[in-house]
């Protein structure tokens, strides 16, 4: 099945690329590798506030995470096109790095960053399968709970 059918298979429309908050691009090709920006978890169009271990819980963290998957896959498939390809055309996704804004005595960035990862095998199947670090952090930009930069490689 290919990655579009997939996608709708799980009723998932990908946004469009979005606008970066400050002085950077949200993706650069070099070679056969797309290194793409961190997206901050967005709910209702806003960045999904608040602290793990404080005021969102893990299974919200998961679902944050999840949803910024959904907008790194949008953010992906803008770099594909721009190489003359489209999602079908991921080779691989390489690595996954995450932020979770998360209290001292948090400790489950881990499962937190599964919300990315699962949705991201779950698409990209063998090919989803990839590196990943999860770290907790005092604060992400705009207060947001999650961040999370994606690292690709293209057939």
């Amino acid at each position: 099945m290919n990655i579009n059918d997939k996608l709708k298979a799980f009723n998932i429309t990908l946004p469009p690329v979005a606008v970066p908050a400050a002085a950077y691009v949200p993706f650069v090709q070099t070679g056969k590798l797309v290194f793409l920006s961190g997206h901050i978890a967005r709910k209702d169009g806003k960045p999904w506030v608040g602290q793990l271990g404080k005021n969102v819980t893990t299974a919200e963290g998961q679902a944050a995470a999840r949803a910024v998957a959904i907008d790194l896959m949008g953010t992906l498939q803008a770099a594909c096109q721009a190489a003359g390809g489209d999602l079908n055309s991921v080779k691989r996704i390489v690595k996954v790095m995450s932020l979770v804004n998360s209290t001292s005595d948090f400790t489950e960035q881990h499962l937190v960053t599964n919300g990315c990862s699962e949705l991201l095998a779950q698409v990209f199947g063998d090919k989803g399968a990839h590196a990943r670090s999860a770290f907790g952090v005092a604060q992400i930009p705009l207060g947001a709970c999650v961040e999370i930069e994606l690292i690709a490689e293209l057939a």
